[in-house]
């Protein structure tokens, strides 16, 4: 988990465009972030197997 302080600093716009960066809007995790969805991988799997993410599926074989 992000602490409240790196959440609210990412809120604000920054003096240089590349210091963004993106976070999970549910967790405030800043890696493994897929632009797509807004979510962390973490987030992602958990919402995906409860059926909360549209158009997803779990593949099996």
């Amino acid at each position: 988990m992000a602490t409240t302080a790196k959440i609210a600093k990412e809120r604000k716009t920054p003096k240089y465009k590349i210091r963004l960066r993106n976070r999970c809007q549910r967790c405030g995790r800043p890696r493994a972030y897929m632009r797509k969805f807004a979510l962390c991988r973490l987030c992602f799997r958990k919402l995906a197997l409860d059926g909360e993410v549209t158009g997803v599926t779990k593949s099996s074989w």
